[in-house]
């Protein structure tokens, strides 16, 4: 079940708010959250959600081994980040793992057929960021399994995060405030991610899948420009749409979620794209694996091994495929030559600067979105090669409908923080009735924008989700 369809957003949405303003107690609210956390991973992986409870009894065991006075505590943590990742890697890693095996001379294994579960990547990441907490402070250990099970399937951030680190969660569970207001912005936090994914993204994507799905012979330089760029669009404003989404609905709830994007695309430096790019899992590998492998505190030359070796997890964490590995190392290695200052682009103007830090997302996330290594460097050759045949001109001007270049404008305007440039400039005007007439716009905005989806909605079955992949 995804957030941005009438089965969410108007029989299970509306059921569980409406049961959950009802019910008086945060105990018995607590409980409805986890009954219908459930229910929604169980319509979408009825099979899955086994292992899932799995990992939530098996992280509650080694949670309760973290207090203090057990000697075993070290060893624990050890075999639960191992069970964790060994989870993980079954069912997400063991079908690539014997492709590349099979790649050695003289070995042939059997490639394994496992349906990889919605969401896995983000709840056992959740999981061990619980575990690990409660080693680094036995205040955290939860006791009462409902909570942590809470913590871990709470449905908005369930199957594409943001993740939510335990330390982050934990006073939520049993204080927290859902008033008419927090509710009322929820509302329009999750309508502004809802419109996002179904206007923005769903159009950039129906551009997007068209020029991958083209025949290298048939790609011409502008055609492979255009399904990059759409693709680039495509990916930020589907994955901030779901995080907009998630933050909106755990104010509703009344849990505060922090930020996962940050206008990723005013960057003016790949260091800088990955401060604003998918923040909860950049700050998750920071935490938990950079800082534990020295972090910057053993010399120059560890500093940047330990900056591959999360770009690579950062790349395999994404997908089980080459491809994500690329991407991540890609990455990885234009934010270590800038760090070596090799490329001193804080000596270039400001528009170069910018320019550079986007063209590297774009080339990087066409390795993304191919399907293949091969697929994704001969895509990469075409962007370069003058070709301007015909045919492809043809097929280019086929996919500048009035919609798409309406919705491309869009895509570039809210991609930079125009409206939160705004906003702050009214608020600190100073004038109540300024910033009163300002919520009233925003407001009336948001129940246009979803009329529009709903329109949408109704009119169109395409509505493809880029991170249940992972």
């Amino acid at each position: 079940m995804v957030f941005s369809s009438p089965v969410f957003l108007f029989i299970f949405l509306t059921s569980v708010y409406i049961l959950y303003r009802i019910i008086p107690t945060t105990t018995a609210k607590n409980i409805l959250l986890l009954v219908f956390s459930i229910a929604f991973y169980t319509y979408g992986e009825p099979k899955a959600v086994v292992l899932m409870i799995i990992s939530i009894f098996m992280n509650y065991f080694f949670g309760l081994a973290m207090k203090k006075e057990n000697k075993m505590r070290k060893p624990v943590l050890a075999v639960s980040v191992t069970a964790n990742l060994l989870m993980l890697g079954i069912f997400k890693y063991a079908g690539f793992g014997a492709q590349m095996l099979n790649k050695l001379p003289f070995v042939s294994v059997s490639i394994p057929q496992i349906a990889l579960p919605i969401g896995i990547s983000f709840y056992t990441f959740q999981a061990m960021s619980y575990v690990i907490d409660a080693y680094k402070d036995p205040k955290y250990i939860q006791k009462n399994l409902y909570k942590l099970a809470l913590y871990i399937t709470f449905f908005p951030q369930l199957v594409a995060g943001p993740i939510v680190k335990y330390y982050d969660f934990a006073d939520q569970i049993d204080h927290r405030k859902c008033t008419p207001e927090r509710t009322a912005q929820g509302m329009r936090r999750f309508i502004t991610g809802l419109s996002k994914k179904l206007l923005i993204a769903n159009t950039m994507a129906l551009a997007a899948d068209y020029v991958y799905a083209l025949d290298t012979a048939e790609l011409t330089l502008p055609l492979a420009w255009l399904g990059a760029v759409s693709y680039l669009f495509q990916i930020y404003f589907d994955f901030s749409g779901y995080s907009d989404m998630a933050i909106g609905l755990g104010a509703m709830f009344g849990f505060d979620f922090k930020e996962n994007f940050n206008y990723p695309y005013i960057s003016q430096s790949v260091q800088e794209f990955w401060r604003r790019w998918h923040i909860s899992v950049s700050t998750w590998f920071k935490e938990y694996l950079y800082i534990p492998l020295g972090g910057n505190r053993k010399g120059k030359f560890r500093t940047s091994v330990n900056k591959i070796i999360v770009f690579f997890c950062t790349g395999l964490w994404h997908g089980a495929s080459l491809n994500f590995i690329v991407w991540g190392l890609l990455n990885g290695a234009f934010l270590l030559l800038e760090s070596a200052k090799i490329f001193n682009i804080q000596k270039l103007p400001r528009f170069f600067r910018h320019f550079y830090a986007v063209f590297v997302a774009i080339i990087a996330f066409v390795f993304f979105r191919a399907e293949t290594l091969g697929d994704a460097c001969r895509f990469i050759g075409k962007m370069f090669t003058p070709d301007f045949g015909s045919v492809g001109h043809t097929l280019f001007m086929s996919q500048l409908t009035p919609m798409y270049l309406m919705m491309l404008g869009a895509a570039i305007i809210f991609s930079m923080p125009v409206i939160r440039t705004f906003s702050e400039k009214i608020r600190t005007s100073g004038s109540a009735k300024a910033i009163g007439a300002a919520e009233t716009v925003s407001y009336i905005v948001s129940l246009v924008l979803l009329a529009l989806c709903i329109v949408t909605l109704s009119s169109s079955s395409y509505n493809p989700f880029i991170y249940f992949r992972f």
